[in-house]
C-alpha cells in the first residue's frame, strides 16, 4: 500500500476495532448498569457492580487508547483482559441450555476470539501508522 494512504487506513482500522468497545459502555452497560450487574451476579462473577464499574472504564480507556494510538499497546492489553473473562462467562457455549443457544454462543465466542488475536497483534506490533506514538 502507498504510504500516502497507511496513516488513514490504519486510523480507519484502529478506529473499527475499537468501536464495540466504546459503543458498548456507553449504549448498553451505563443505562442498563443495574441490569447487567445482575446478570453478572448470575453468572457467577463475584462483586458485580464494582467489576462491572470497572469494566466501563477499562473498556473506554482502551477503546480511546487504541483509537488514538497513544499507549495504544496498553490499551489493548486492557481490552484482552476484559474479552477474557467476559468470553468465559457470558459466551461459553457449552453453557447452552439448547442447541440454538450454543450456536449463538459459538458465534460470540469465536469473536472475542478474533478480537483477542487483534489485540495481541496491537500489543506485539504497535498502533501503526497514523497514532499519536508515531507522531511523538
Amino acid at each position: 500500500m502507498s504510504e500516502r494512504y497507511q496513516a488513514p487506513v490504519a486510523v480507519l482500522g484502529r478506529l473499527l476495532l475499537a468501536a464495540i468497545f466504546l459503543v458498548s459502555p456507553l449504549a448498553n452497560l451505563i443505562p442498563n448498569f443495574g441490569a447487567t450487574a445482575d446478570a453478572m451476579r448470575e453468572a457467577g462473577m463475584p462483586l458485580p457492580s464494582i467489576l462491572l464499574a470497572l469494566a466501563i472504564i477499562v473498556l473506554i480507556v482502551g477503546a480511546l487508547a487504541l483509537i488514538s494510538g497513544y499507549r495504544a499497546r496498553w490499551g489493548a492489553a486492557l481490552l484482552l483482559a476484559f474479552l477474557i473473562p467476559a468470553t468465559y462467562y457470558f459466551h461459553a457455549p457449552w453453557n447452552a441450555s439448547d442447541a440454538a443457544e450454543a450456536s449463538q454462543q459459538i458465534i460470540h465466542f469465536l469473536k472475542n476470539l478474533d478480537l483477542m488475536g487483534a489485540m495481541l497483534l496491537v500489543i506485539v506490533t504497535g498502533p501503526g501508522p497514523g497514532s499519536v506514538e508515531r507522531t511523538r
